[in-house]
């Protein structure tokens, strides 16, 4: 493939497996391609927070099971996901987006059963690694199937819807999640089958096949392996560091032991003629200025939800639902922020980069304002409500276009492997944050508990702050194509870089799988 357009898509049922077919995709199949990925999506974001609520009811039924094993229900999906990203992501560029795609929807469906039927804690937290591995192959997949098969023109909305969906999944999570726990938590498991299944058929169905034709010879399975190493390392080190201390032996070793893994994967990837990151992706400024901003943005967006649940269910004593229908309002504000307003405002502004910055600023806004306003007594329309549709504004504005500044870098021989480290960046910042996070709620005093929470939200204001600043110093020029390795051309013009602001908003709407539903406000660590 060497350009952005559907012809470089295989449609279903069509093409070598070494070749692509030329198809030219009316509007009605670009509908219904963004409607089957959304599926996908609007599933994973409705499992993370179904199985956040569902936690305690879990604990209540294997009675006995320490919190440290317990918290592996959670911690454990955690540290497999954010492993298996960028691997995926290179992985479906080589041997189908699409068939990698419905592989991680099925294994994420197995996984899914198996998580319903385990008689106990150990099968369950291995269930949930199946999980992990399921979502790990289908969310870089599911973006770059996105990129590949949308036409320019029409990418900015149906990203942006594709996103919002995401979010809608989040805000529906605690909703059925709080009246499926009262049948059996089971049930917050097997809710995935039928919308998986759907999915798979579906994505089979419409969905055009696509890949990186100019892969040779064998991938570098060495490197892909130092690399889930090294980031599985971090996530490890990260959700274990409340219990440890951020000077402790434990944490410095892993964070070292990552280090070492990282340099092996770059190592091997400057020698391997297949390797599993490309290193001229990374000299391309506006993807790893989105890279760094991504991980202080879901830092601060993971702890943001995390502090909220913690508030509302412990300070002003209101039920899992009653919480969940009070987080809702805000991530129902993304829609229309990520379909209208983000493309809108990019088109205007000069790319996707300057609307991140605002959107940044929006969320640090919010939280200020909440800061301002937060009390002991429940005041939740008057109070936090204003806080919580600012926020989702912001998210609205942000998400989708970070993404879209670090998707306009690439060249369509990237997209599987870019969709991974974007969505890694997501993975390492949103436990960053909630281990943050949870260092300071330990400190929570029963006499006067909105301090801890008040302090929670300087911290989640200060990695809002620096990542819109971050994405003011590096994503507010034109994007530029990150350079082509040896034997691949690169994308002749990208709609980002080439054809002026308006083209600019193409992929401004973009939007990491899961949208902002990928936070997980429930994460246990280990204590």
């Amino acid at each position: 493939m060497s350009s952005l357009s559907p012809a470089a898509a295989v449609p279903p049922g069509g093409g070598a497996a070494g070749g692509t077919a030329t198809a030219i995709l009316s509007p009605r199949q670009v509908t219904a391609i963004v409607g089957v990925l959304s599926l996908a999506v609007f599933m994973s974001s409705l499992d993370l927070f179904i199985v956040n609520l569902a936690f305690p009811y879990i604990g209540r039924e294997y009675h006995g099971t320490s919190l440290s094993s317990l918290s592996w229900v959670l911690n454990g999906y955690t540290v497999v996901f954010a492993a298996v990203l960028v691997p995926a992501g290179r992985w479906a560029d080589r041997v189908g987006r699409r068939r990698l795609f419905v592989a991680g929807l099925l294994a994420f469906c197995a996984g899914s059963l198996c998580c319903g039927l385990a008689p106990g804690v150990n099968l369950l937290i291995a269930a949930r690694v199946v999980q992990a591995v399921g979502a790990g192959l289908m969310v870089p997949a599911s973006l770059s199937l996105l990129l590949a098969s949308v036409p320019p023109a029409a990418r900015s909305r149906a990203i942006g819807t594709w996103s919002a969906l995401g979010a809608l999944g989040a805000a529906l999570g605690p909703v059925i999640g709080g009246s499926l726990v009262q049948l059996s938590w089971r049930w917050v498991f097997w809710i995935n089958l039928p919308v998986g299944l759907a999915a798979v058929a579906l994505a089979a169905r419409v969905v055009p096949e696509s890949r990186d034709e100019h892969v040779q010879g064998h991938p570098d399975l060495v490197g892909a392996a130092a690399l889930a190493a090294s980031v599985g390392l971090v996530a490890l080190a990260l959700v274990e560091v409340p219990g440890w201390g951020w000077g402790s032996a434990r944490f410095i070793g892993l964070l070292l032991a990552a280090a070492g893994c990282a340099a092996a994967m770059v190592f091997r990837s400057r020698r391997h003629h297949s390797p599993v990151i490309e290193l001229g992706l990374l000299r391309s400024r506006t993807f790893s200025g989105t890279f760094a901003a991504s991980i202080f943005y879901y830092a601060a967006f993971g702890a943001f939800v995390l502090n909220s649940v913690e508030f509302l269910t412990g300070v002003w004593h209101y039920s899992a639902v009653r919480a969940g229908l009070a987080i809702g309002p805000g991530p129902l504000m993304v829609l229309p922020f990520a379909r209208l307003v983000a493309p809108w405002l990019a088109a205007r502004l000069g790319g996707p980069g300057r609307v991140a910055v605002i959107g940044c600023a929006v969320n640090a806004g919010a939280q200020l304002l909440w800061y301002t306003q937060i009390t002991a007594h429940p005041a939740y329309l008057t109070h936090l409500l204003p806080a919580q549709l600012l926020g989702g504004a912001g998210v609205g504005l942000a998400i989708p276009s970070l993404l879209g500044a670090g998707s306009a870098s690439l060249t369509p021989s990237r997209f599987g492997t870019g969709s991974g480290i974007l969505n890694m960046a997501r993975q390492v910042g949103t436990v960053l944050g909630v281990a943050s996070l949870i260092a300071i709620l330990v400190h929570v005093a029963p006499a006067d508990p909105v301090v801890a929470y008040r302090h929670g939200l300087a911290l989640i204001i200060a990695f809002f702050a620096v990542a819109g600043l971050v994405s003011a110093a590096m994503l507010t020029g034109r994007p530029v194509l990150a350079p082509a390795a040896p034997g691949r051309p690169a994308a002749p013009s990208d709609p980002a870089t080439s054809a002026g602001p308006a083209a600019s908003a193409g992929p401004a709407a973009s939007a990491g799988p899961g949208g902002p539903a990928a936070a997980q406000p429930g994460m246990v660590t280990g204590r």
